[in-house]
């Protein structure tokens, strides 16, 4: 059953962990080689496990293989937690992505900006409205990488029936501010830069934040949420401060070593999920190897 709009609204307070999506010998996805991962998060106390999002290759995989992702992922989490599923793309993969993701079981979508050179604000509207249709009205978290369209098309994308949060996911703090002022106070505006930038964005109105480092340090995400919830800034830039190695890995490239890194830590954790397709990089230059390397020992998360 799908949560409710006040549902999905605590938990989107939370943290939304971002699966990598595995790949076998045969560069085929491998879903069954996320169980120990999902089970360390949930133990953790991760709230949110978010299947084909970005550290998830979303945009390297086949519609097909994002419906067997969002089927798999669902059947490893067995009701121990709501499942947030990426959705994008065309409208027709979008809608059928949709209503597979509904039908395996999501409880929420997160809506992938359309990255198509010609995408009106107004199109967006009818894009999402087609989604929510084919989900048949599950809620919908809109993923926002790009402020430009304005502070109005923004409100007008919120006004949309079902929306019940937004992913902000560009460094403007500033503009984040006008928009959750512009816009229906229960929507849940939630970070969408990692770690580094939640605390930014908690001092404007976000609340939660999403992680890629969930893959392989649950706990240190749920530490910090923990501090920014309670309001210990301090705190949080500390623990953030001690695992912002990792994340300048992840940034380098032009972002092209995001699920790089993530990978690259899982093989070093012994849970390997393979490769990377391009056009991400991979592997790590002998460089960005040894940061990463030397992250994972000084936080005692290998030998």
């Amino acid at each position: 059953m799908a949560l409710s709009k006040a549902d999905l609204r605590g938990v989107l307070s939370g943290i939304s962990g971002i699966l990598v999506t595995p790949y076998d010998e045969n560069g085929d996805v491998a879903p069954k080689k996320l169980s120990p991962i999902i089970d360390r998060a949930l133990t953790a106390g991760v709230h949110f496990p978010v299947v084909n999002g970005n550290t998830g290759e979303f945009y390297a995989l086949t519609t097909d293989e994002a419906i067997t992702m969002a089927r798999s992922v669902a059947e490893i989490l067995d009701g121990r937690a709501p499942m947030l599923a990426g959705v994008g793309r065309g409208i027709r993969d979008a809608v059928a992505l949709a209503k597979a993701s509904a039908e395996a079981g999501a409880e929420a979508l997160m809506i992938h900006q359309p990255p198509d050179p010609f995408v009106a604000p107004r199109g967006v509207v009818d894009y999402l409205k087609r989604i929510a249709d084919a989900s048949d009205g599950l809620p919908m978290m809109l993923y926002l990488r790009n402020d430009t369209i304005g502070t109005k098309a923004i409100a007008d994308l919120c006004a949309v029936e079902g929306v019940a949060g937004v992913k902000w996911a560009t460094p403007n703090p500033m503009k984040l501010a006008e928009a959750i002022s512009a816009c229906d106070p229960d929507i849940v505006w939630v970070g969408g830069l990692a770690e580094v930038w939640a605390p930014t964005f908690y001092a404007v109105g976000a609340r939660g934040f999403t992680s890629g480092l969930i893959n392989v340090w649950p706990e240190r995400s749920m530490a910090i949420h923990a501090a920014l919830e309670g309001g210990d800034y301090e705190t949080a830039r500390k623990l953030i401060s001690e695992m912002r190695a990792f994340e300048d890995v992840r940034a380098e490239e032009m972002n092209g070593t995001n699920v790089t890194g993530v990978k690259s830590a899982l093989q070093l954790l012994g849970n390997d999920c393979g490769p990377t397709r391009p056009p991400s990089a991979w592997p790590l230059t002998p460089a960005q190897h040894d940061k990463l390397v030397g992250f994972m020992r000084e936080n005692k998360l290998v030998k």
